[in-house]
Order: C-alpha cells, then structure tokens, then sequence
C-alpha cells in the first residue's frame, strides 16, 4: 500500500525524518480530478487525487507524519503512507483501498467478528507505535486523556468513521489527526465509546440498538489482551473521558469553529452527557463482564 513513482507525475524518493524514507513531490505532471471526501467531522477541504489523500495542514501534521513514516518503517500496514505536499501546501497521503462504515450502518460493521478484527488491529498499532520517538519539539492536537504517564502515542479517534473495511472486516485506520501520546487504556477506551457501544440507545444506529455492550467490552479486551488491572479501570475511565470531552470539545467550537462548532450545534454535547447518564447507570452490569 505504499506509495508508488508511476501516477503521481514527477515524484523523487528523498530521505524524510531521522533518515526514514519519504516521497516529495516536485511538479505536478499528470493531473486527476479532485474528488471531495466528506465521511469527517471536523476536517474541510480533504479530497482524492488519483491514488492519494490531499488535506490541509496544521501544527501537528508533521509530527503525525513523523508516526506514520515510523509505522512503515517498522512494517505495520494498517495505516496511510506520507507522499509529501503538493504545490498548495496541501499534505498528501495514500488513499487507503477499501470502505468505511456508512449510514444507515451495514451488517458487516457490527458483527462480532469485526469487533475482534478491530482489537487485533489496534493492538498491532499499539504495539507498533510502542517503539516510535517523536521528533524533537513535536507538536500534538489537544484533547482529553488519561492521568497516568503516557505510553505510546495512540490515534485517540478511532470512530465509525476512521476504519477502514476489506472483505467485511477492519484493516486500516485513518485519519490520524488527533493523535497524541497517551495510555493503550485510553484509546481502548475512545475506541469501545463508538464500537461496544457506550451510548444511550437514543443516540444509536438502529442496527447498534439490538447489541449487548456488555459482552462486546469483554470481547474487545479479550482480543485485545488488555491487562486486568486496566480491565478494573475501563470504565471509570471512560466517565472521566467523558467529562473531560464535553469541555474540551465545546471549548473547540467556540475557539477553533468549523467542524467542531457544526458537531456542537448538532447535538455532540447532548449525546455525551447521555453517555455518561447511561454508563453511571449500568457500569455495576458492564463491569461484571470485564472481571
């Protein structure tokens, strides 16, 4: 899945961060249409250009690209390649083949098996990143995490939205926009907030509502292989992310707008402290299935 010299127009291999390879494009000579991506939440402009991604910059893209060039050196195939930028600035990823989850959701995402899958590849990017040293002066987007000392850095996003599906089953993630170091709890956490899931039925999809979150959180660990004493900590863990979601995403939309003010407006601040209503709620009955 990495990137490739023939499609891209005059495109040369030169040596990236800490000596790690990366590909810099210097003229455009073949031209694609730009086709606009719209499955995100929070960032504009993101298009497909023949076989790759264009998205705007931010402070943290180069040390996002400095963790996705680490991923492939180290072999993990679950995520995008860094191309380079192009002539506006603009950052330029492999397009990742496959599809992510629509609306209303398919079958396929909700299963059993694909809850499994998607443990099994986040522990692949765990235990990938374990190893990963960002650059000096590394700059990360912000957001709510963990008390205890980070231990890798996690993508801290992995929602409906940021998997990518082969053959009925996870096999990539994507958009690692929010990525920052963190503990593997708290992105286990992130991630069981949108694939057990930990919701009020009212904010579900209608395929979600039949699911039992109980024993979708013991599966995921189980795949996983999440230790027990984190197991005792899911969940507390997961009303304090709450909380801390809540500010920092309204704070988002009143400082940074554009997305984060259209999710606000749309009700994300509601469907929290639903969440949060409903795991104080159950969190005696989904405990029971972690220990």
């Amino acid at each position: 899945m990495g990137a490739r010299a023939d499609g891209f127009g005059g495109m040369v291999l030169s040596r990236g961060w800490a000596g790690l390879p990366s590909y810099v494009m210097f003229a455009a000579t073949v031209q694609h249409e730009e086709i606009p991506l719209t499955g995100g939440d929070v960032t504009d402009g993101v298009v497909r250009v023949g076989a790759t991604v264009r998205r705007p910059t931010r402070s943290s893209t180069r040390s996002v690209h400095a963790l996705l060039r680490h991923l492939e050196a180290v072999g993990f195939d679950g995520a995008p390649r860094v191309v380079g930028t192009d002539e506006r600035g603009r950052e330029i990823l492999t397009y990742v083949n496959g599809v992510s989850a629509p609306r209303p959701l398919p079958a396929y995402a909700i299963t059993d098996r694909s809850l499994v899958a998607l443990a099994t590849l986040l522990r692949r990017f765990h235990d990938a990143t374990a190893g990963f040293v960002p650059p000096p002066g590394a700059v990360w987007e912000s957001g709510s995490n963990d008390d205890a000392a980070p231990e890798l850095v996690g993508h801290c996003d992995v929602n409906l939205d940021n998997v990518i599906f082969r053959d009925g089953l996870p096999a990539a993630l994507i958009d690692f926009d929010m990525a920052r170091p963190t503990t593997r709890l708290f992105d286990v956490v992130t991630t069981l907030r949108h694939w057990a899931p930990i919701a009020d039925p009212l904010d579900l999809e209608p395929r979600q509502r039949s699911l039992r979150a109980g024993p979708r959180l013991r599966l995921f660990c189980d795949a996983y292989g999440l230790a027990p004493r984190d197991r005792r900590r899911l969940l507390d863990l997961a009303r304090l992310r709450f909380d801390r979601s809540y500010h920092a995403m309204r704070a988002r939309a009143v400082t940074v707008g554009g997305g984060w003010a259209r999710m606000w407006e749309g009700g994300a601040g509601a469907r929290i402290r639903r969440a949060c209503a409903w795991l104080e709620t159950h969190q005696d009955e989904l405990h029971a299935h972690l220990v």
